[in-house]
């Protein structure tokens, strides 16, 4: 028995620009490949059917019909702060006849440059967040996320995250069954994930303003200590209020939100490295109430520190 000979498979494009990471160039080709294999093997009615284009090929697919344009991930290069304008124009074209535009990690970039994403929410790789927060400041940026799904336009934050957004691009297209059946087959997690789980808190140091430099590397110092705003403010020699403004202007948080993200970086790699209990770890990062340690934990990282031991220690 053979699928239905109406069944239309869902067109996808997966450019693979200069610099895009050949493995997830390939690897959306597996996936989708596999994917509609599933599709014939239990006859659902719907499929996929992907196209990899190049830059060189892109005029002869204007007015194609595809459905999905995915945007990969790059390793290295300049091409994703400088993307090609003809890539650009054929994103926003494709976005007009209806495409939903799909990005992972510096491919976000890219997506971003087509001007479509105005307050509009994205993601992309978190040690890329500063860069991309300051090229494309209309754009409500979240690299808490791994996955931000915003209908017509879908982001995805890390390297690896390319399979999270070919899982749910299948999930929308086709089924949730059919993901969860794909992710057994390639054995991957389809639970749901967060980026945050993954980020390491490391702070700009190169912003030319001396006076926070130093209040930077003192906090760095001393933050299982007591800080205090007024400290701080003297060791920079500036006003409390001065402080306070370029302090938030150049690192992007409140002093107290600052130390807090030291303390839990500390942590995190405690946990990650150590055997100390969590209430020994709390003591040791500057927090007396272990119960007030474990929220702010919850709060910054997604996980609880007992989770994200057993997620990543060894």
């Amino acid at each position: 028995m053979t699928r239905q000979a109406t069944v239309t498979p869902v067109r996808i494009a997966v450019i693979d620009y200069p610099e895009a990471m050949p493995s997830s160039v390939l690897g959306f080709c597996d996936l989708f490949g596999l994917a509609e294999r599933l599709c014939r093997q239990h006859h659902y009615p719907y499929g996929f059917e992907l196209q990899r284009l190049s830059l060189q090929q892109l005029p002869a697919f204007e007015a194609s019909g595809f459905q999905v344009v995915l945007v990969p991930p790059c390793l290295e290069g300049e091409f994703y702060r400088q993307p090609d304008p003809q890539l650009l124009r054929w994103l926003r074209r494709q976005h007009r006849q209806g495409a939903t535009l799909a990005c992972a990690c510096a491919g976000s970039f890219i997506v971003a440059a087509t001007g479509l994403l105005a307050r509009r929410p994205m993601t992309t790789h978190w040690q890329l967040a500063s860069e991309f927060a300051d090229r494309f400041e209309d754009v409500v940026l979240n690299v808490d996320k791994i996955l931000i799904d915003d209908g017509d336009v879908i982001s995805a934050g890390g390297l690896m995250a390319w399979l999270d957004l070919g899982l749910a691009l299948v999930a929308r297209f086709g089924s949730e069954a059919l993901m969860r059946q794909l992710g057994k087959v390639l054995l991957v997690d389809t639970g749901a994930r967060e980026q945050r789980y993954y980020q390491r808190f490391s702070p700009r140091l190169d912003h030319g303003d001396a006076a926070i430099v130093r209040v930077q590397h003192h906090m760095q110092a001393q933050y299982a200590q007591g800080i205090s705003v007024v400290e701080l403010a003297r060791l920079s020699s500036l006003t409390e209020r001065t402080f306070l403004r370029r302090f938030v202007k150049h690192t992007g948080l409140k002093p107290l939100h600052y130390l807090q993200r030291l303390r839990i970086q500390q942590a995190c790699d405690l946990l990650e490295s150590t055997t100390e209990s969590v209430e020994q770890i709390a003591a040791r990062v500057g927090y007396e109430d272990a119960g007030a340690f474990r929220k702010v934990f919850i709060r910054l990282m997604g996980l609880a520190p007992r989770e994200f031991r057993l997620r990543f220690q060894r």
